[in-house]
């Protein structure tokens, strides 16, 4: 069978994963090295007024502590935003300033203010213990809608009410006029609950400088390394960029969280050069409760416009989006165009209008996470179609159907232009794997058990491989989101694939490699992915918003393609043949209709030894490529939830969930299977366990796995997941990109499916068992009451 395109390769990685010998930034060891830990502010808004460090020098082995004034003293810049947005009256952001160690004020339970640098970790930790602060504690901001009121604590002196912009994307005034000729307005508030990533590898970071060569060397657990470089080197002055190499090996899980430079990792590479000893940090897990970068924090009022026949007639959204202590890379993307312009989802809408504030509390940073802006966006839009179905007497499947887009491309009043699709043969093939029309038997039957039985539904569309550059670029992004590839054709016919995208768990190491074994017909033992070292490729931007298949894997694409073209010109040379007639598969490459041919390793031997190659041509084999789209790719799919609830208890089980996508063309099905289960299992824990709570005062109260309730394998059932697919024309491969849609599409229809069962729309998430009792007793309260 063949390795290539749609074939069921098994994950080449895994076998170092689930034999223990995977190597991680943890299980880097440097001669030399010294450990770090941070001195951490325990209030969420404070002044520093004095740091004493005499007791924790004074101990053996304690090598040095530095603060956030010494870092500022030697230049070290402060943490930048990657997306400037402008505000709906032209005017730009204001965003307060990020220290990557307080200089005077910390703003959230968590900020760095010293670095301790230790021969052993726990000297370290223990010597950060002993470093005495004194701290004038301030008032605290902590939630998002009290923040723009008036007499809320300010969080930065240069923001004024808290407000870092306005944003709007759409016409309100066409909105307006669809509400107001509607025969029926749903509305909704809703709160898209604060969540902790939690990858299953915590931050890590080992910094050395070589003295000697005046250079810096960063393992870091990174998405995008080669950007972790440009912005230490060029904006954050740790060390120039010929000058440092940030390698980033085995990383396990990011999930958007370690796309960012963190404070840690500034702060160890400057120790490093101050103590000339290599430094090591490893998060704890609450340290990583504290301070990864959080995600969602929405707080959203919408309506939405049905015509008498149900047809949408507008759509309105007010949103605050939580920002945060400070504004994080892509912190100001996501509430904006990765939110708003989504606001179209699935359906036809003729007035949308969506207005974003965002505002800074003193809570961890706020940025992307699995989905990040689409998940939240998908979960207002199709929260308000269930709704609107059960207030209007329809079945929801088929409000959703009157109102599908169907010719593409499709131009959404909101900026995106959706290139392809069929949201209806998504819906079929999702209604003939959940058996709807067995659905009330299974609803009466649990009713005989004394149990609440609902379905839910979630449609959806989202916007991967974030591009093309030149439009990013005028909507205030500060990098171009093209992507890198090289492929090295090797003297013995061996290839090496080289991209600037990064694996952190998506099977990359199996997929770039089965494009090569396709192309070429090679086995793919004989093709090798090469990442995530800046010394050894030459530029990337990561991965990150399921941008590896159609961006990354396109760049390889063409880097192949190339190749082949060089192929073909040194076996037409040798076999005295015309290029149009040379045929590579088999790993053989012959004259077509004759039994003139070159076995592949013949061919490369052939490049390198370069005895007999066309005049003029250069030695060797091996190509470049940049790639960047001419659009965003847009993955789709259809969801179906099915729970049952125990009325006494509130408590949830989902007894099916089914899975119908369109992902364009796929490379490798099981892979992309994993990653919809991966995805899935996440957006279930959002919307039944998950959710970061901070007390009135700013402490992090779920600050452990105690009390932030991950997703147990008794909450996730068995999936059932089919595809469909419409390749994307916006790139050669017709990938689409899978690894978000999970996360995006499942949280709304745990939550369809949970009020279908009880009746009522009053739920927020998570749907605990707690909150779903409370509802129940609620909606039964009312209804005595009527």
């Amino acid at each position: 069978m063949s390795d290539g395109i749609g074939a069921r390769v098994k994950r080449r990685e895994d076998k170092r994963f689930i034999t223990g010998k995977g190597k991680y930034t943890d299980d880097i060891r440097m001669d030399n090295q010294a450990y770090a830990a941070f001195v951490r502010s325990p209030h969420a808004s404070a002044r520093v007024t004095n740091i004493d460090a005499s007791a924790a020098l004074a101990m053996e082995g304690v090598v040095a502590v530095h603060t956030g004034p010494e870092m500022k003293e030697d230049g070290i810049g402060d943490i930048i935003t990657g997306w400037a947005i402008t505000s709906k009256d032209g005017s730009p952001m204001t965003c307060g300033v990020w220290n990557p160690m307080v200089t005077e004020f910390a703003r959230y339970v968590g900020d760095a203010i010293a670095i301790v640098i230790a021969d052993t970790q726990d000297l370290a930790r223990i010597a950060a213990e002993a470093v005495e602060v004194t701290y004038e504690e301030l008032p605290a901001c902590v939630n998002p809608a009290d923040a723009l009121k008036d007499g809320a604590p300010q969080v930065h002196g240069n923001v004024p009410g808290n407000l870092i912009f306005d944003w709007e994307v759409g016409d309100e005034a066409a909105a307006d006029e669809g509400l107001a000729k509607a025969t029926h307005v749903t509305e909704i508030d809703l709160i898209n609950n604060r969540l902790s990533p939690n990858a299953i590898e915590p931050r890590s970071a080992v910094a050395i400088f070589d003295d000697a060569e005046d250079h810096y060397t960063l393992y870091s657990t990174s998405q995008n390394p080669h950007v972790a470089r440009l912005v230490l080197s060029a904006f954050y002055n740790v060390a120039p960029e010929h000058k440092l190499r940030v390698i980033a090996p085995d990383v396990g899980g990011g999930f958007g969280s370690k796309i960012y430079i963190y404070p840690e990792e500034i702060a160890c590479l400057w120790a490093s050069m101050k103590t000339k000893r290599s430094v090591k940090w490893t998060a704890q897990r609450t340290e990583s409760f504290m301070t990864d970068a959080h995600a969602r924090d929405h707080v959203t009022k919408a309506r939405m416009g049905f015509d008498a026949d149900g047809k949408i007639t507008g759509f309105k959204i007010d949103t605050i989006a939580n920002i945060g202590a400070y504004v994080s890379l892509f912190a100001t993307a996501t509430p904006t165009y990765l939110y708003g312009t989504l606001a179209s989802g699935v359906y036809d809408i003729p007035g949308i209008y969506c207005n974003v504030k965002a505002v800074h509390t003193n809570t961890a940073p706020v940025d992307a996470y699995r989905g990040a802006g689409r998940p939240e966006a998908t979960y207002m839009i199709e929260r308000l179609i269930e709704m609107s179905a059960r207030q209007l007497g329809m079945d929801p499947a088929e409000l959703r159907r009157k109102n599908f887009i169907r010719e593409f491309p499709y131009q959404t009043p909101v900026i995106l232009q959706y290139d392809s699709g069929d949201f209806d043969a998504c819906l079929d093939k999702a209604q003939a794997l959940a058996d709807v029309a067995g659905f009330p038997a299974r609803k009466a039957e649990a009713a005989a058990r004394g149990k609440l039985r609902g379905i839910g539904y979630s449609t959806f569309i989202e916007a991967c491989g974030i591009a093309p550059s030149a439009a990013v670029g005028s909507l205030g992004s500060a990098v171009g989101l093209w992507e890198s590839a090289e492929v090295r054709v090797n003297p013995v016919g061996t290839i090496e694939i080289l991209t600037g995208c990064h694996s952190h768990g998506q099977g990359h190491e199996t997929t770039f490699c089965q494009l090569a074994a396709e192309k070429f017909g090679v086995p793919i033992d004989n093709v090798k992915l090469v990442h995530g070292d800046t010394d050894a490729v030459q530029f990337g931007m990561g991965t990150y918003g399921s941008r590896s298949g159609p961006v990354g894997m396109s760049a390889v694409m063409k880097a192949l393609e190339k190749v082949e073209a060089k192929v073909k010109k040194i076996a037409a040379h040798q076999l005295e043949a015309s290029e149009d007639d040379i045929v590579i598969e088999g790993g053989e490459v012959s004259v077509a209709g004759t039994d003139k041919k070159m076995a592949w390793h013949e061919v490369g031997l052939a490049a390198y030894i370069a005895h007999n190659l066309p005049e003029g041509m250069e030695p060797g084999l091996k190509e470049g490529s940049f790639f960047d789209p001419v659009n965003f790719s847009f993955p789709s799919g259809c969801f179906i939830c099915e729970v049952e609830v125990d009325p006494d208890t509130g408590e949830t089980e989902i007894v099916q969930f089914v899975s119908a996508d369109d992902f364009g063309v796929i490379i490798n099905p099981m892979i992309v299977e994993g990653q919809v289960h991966g995805g899935v299992t996440q957006g279930i824990g959002q919307a039944l366990t998950e959710c970061v709570v901070y007390d009135e005062s700013g402490q992090l109260v779920t600050g452990s796995y105690m009390d932030y309730t991950m997703p147990r394998a008794d909450n996730v059932p068995s999936f059932k997941v089919e595809h469909s697919s419409t390749p994307s024309p916006t790139n050669p491969l017709g990938i689409k990109g899978c690894g978000e849609a999970g996360a995006i599409g499942s949280p709304p229809a745990v939550i369809n499916a949970i009020t279908d069962a009880i009746g009522t729309d009053n739920l927020q998430m998570p749907a605990t068992p707690q909150a779903v009792w409370m509802a129940l007793q609620s909606a039964q309260t009312s209804m005595a009451a009527e």
